[in-house]
């Protein structure tokens, strides 16, 4: 009895962490995907095109010339529209429609991309001891992110033309989050493919410090998004002739510049991009020296590439293809982060 209660747990005999592996870094895919289509979105003014929640019937688009009509009564009827676009025609209508539809068709497609293979693997008991627990979490995230990104738009239909900036950097957040999850989760079931006795990854606290550090400032990217803050300044490396806007109009109290005053908030996003740039080459550092130099190479690259895309966002006065780019490479920067950070904290038993 002592024997087998020391021994460490079997895994199911047609576990299968391979596939899941390359099913979630799919699914990872599509979510990084649906970020990019989101900051589109956000950059054509469409999020708020589509007035109504509707998960399963909002699937299939107007159909003829009436339904496209009724649909467009609907946005009529919207702040965006009596504040901002009155006016517009039924054919630029369309156009804003696209994104947004777009948008939440790829956001029903992940889920059931998602949540149709997790029952087959269940059903055939595929999935490896002590992973269960950890897709079912990933799945009801996902779930809650629907919720988020309506409670986000439903912010823009009410009184005011624009969705809130909190809204959005909650709804960016746990995009990202999902995405980070999904890439950690499959690098371990990666290396348990690799090595029956492999363990999960333990995240390194240089690793912690680095990611908390680009946490904070995909945040104020989300905030610079949501304010509309990349049109206060399109020059580089000065905001116009000085370092910081002297006469900047400051909000009481003070804490609130940092959330809410879109010239504070693009100085802060700014500045701490070299942070983000330290935290990652201290990373890479560390990767190289283990010899990890695939992993090293793609970090360093990547956070240069954001920095270089973020000065020509501004620079372009927030050009849709550049600031799309800009979106982009922040994920794909997530990515070579927490691949390295995974490297790093690898276990062998």
């Amino acid at each position: 009895m002592a024997t087998a209660a020391a021994s460490p747990p079997r895994q199911p005999r047609r576990s299968r962490p391979g596939p899941i592996s390359t099913w979630l870094l799919c699914v990872a895919a599509l979510v990084f995907l649906m970020v990019v289509v989101g900051g589109i979105t956000r950059l054509t003014e469409s999020g708020l095109s589509i007035v109504r929640w509707e998960p399963v019937s909002g699937a299939i688009p107007p159909i003829g010339e009436q339904a496209w009509q009724d649909e467009f009564d609907l946005y009529r009827q919207s702040p965006q529209y009596q504040k901002v676009n009155a006016g517009m025609t039924l054919a630029e209508f369309k156009n804003i429609y696209f994104w947004e539809y777009v948008h939440r068709l790829l956001g029903r497609v992940i889920g059931l991309a998602f949540a149709l293979p997790l029952l087959w693997f269940a059903a055939r008991r595929a999935i490896p001891a002590g992973y269960g627990r950890k897709l079912v979490a990933l799945l009801a995230l996902g779930g809650l992110q629907g919720a988020i990104g309506w409670w986000m738009v439903a912010s823009g239909l009410v009184d005011r033309p624009e969705v809130s900036h909190i809204r959005l950097a909650v709804h960016l957040l746990t995009a990202l989050l999902i995405f980070a999850s999904l890439l950690w989760v499959a690098l371990d079931l990666r290396q348990l493919a690799n090595d029956a006795e492999g363990r999960p990854a333990r995240m390194p606290t240089l690793a912690i410090w680095a990611l908390s550090i680009l946490a904070l400032q995909l945040l104020f990217g989300a905030y610079v998004a949501g304010l509309e803050a990349g049109y206060a300044y399109s020059s580089w490396p000065r905001m116009g002739d000085e370092w910081f806007p002297a006469a900047t109009p400051m909000l009481e109290p003070f804490v609130r510049n940092f959330a809410d005053n879109p010239i504070v908030v693009q100085f802060v996003h700014r500045w701490l991009a070299w942070g983000v740039a330290l935290a990652a080459a201290l990373l890479a550092g560390t990767a190289w020296r283990r010899g990890f130099k695939v992993e090293a190479v793609a970090l360093v690259t990547a956070v240069t590439a954001q920095i270089v895309l973020g000065i020509l966002t501004l620079l372009s006065g927030v050009r849709i293809n550049i600031a799309a780019g800009h979106q982009a490479m922040a994920v794909v920067l997530l990515g070579a982060m927490v691949a390295t950070a995974h490297r790093l904290g690898e276990r062998r038993a």
